[in-house]
């Protein structure tokens, strides 16, 4: 009787040892491991030469797993419209108008802030195109 339970216990745990959910994910495997596997599989020559690469592909072909892509991320912003040297030019003007409220108020970093502001729109109307 006991001997009949040890019998199926170490069978049990030969059918555990053997299951696929008890290895770790295949992305994770190192090339050896894979190449292992690969090995297994009927049909396949050359596993020794392969690359991870190709034989993550096998074997997730082999296993029926579909390999799924990453989801894009949708932009839903606007394609920024170009402005004009003269548009540009308005613009700085009204930031310098900013500017001088900003140093009246004694605010140095909104000063700081509207000088780069100036200053990068100032680099833009130089590579704006003309019309």
């Amino acid at each position: 009787m006991e001997e009949e339970l040890k019998a199926e216990e170490t069978k049990n745990e030969d059918q555990q040892k053997e299951t696929p959910t008890d290895e770790k994910p295949l992305d994770k495997m190192t090339a050896p491991e894979l190449r292992e596997i690969a090995k297994g599989i009927p049909g396949v020559q050359g596993a020794h030469a392969m690359k991870k690469e190709e034989l993550l592909k096998l074997v997730k072909k082999h296993r029926g797993i579909k390999d799924e892509e990453p989801s894009k991320k949708k932009t839903t912003k606007k394609p920024k419209k170009a402005l004009t040297p003269a548009e540009l030019k308005q613009k700085i003007a009204a930031l310098r108008q900013e500017k001088t409220k900003a140093r009246d108020d004694k605010n140095k970093k909104q000063i700081d802030i509207l000088r780069r502001r100036i200053n990068r729109m100032k680099k833009v109307t130089r590579k704006a195109p003309k019309a």
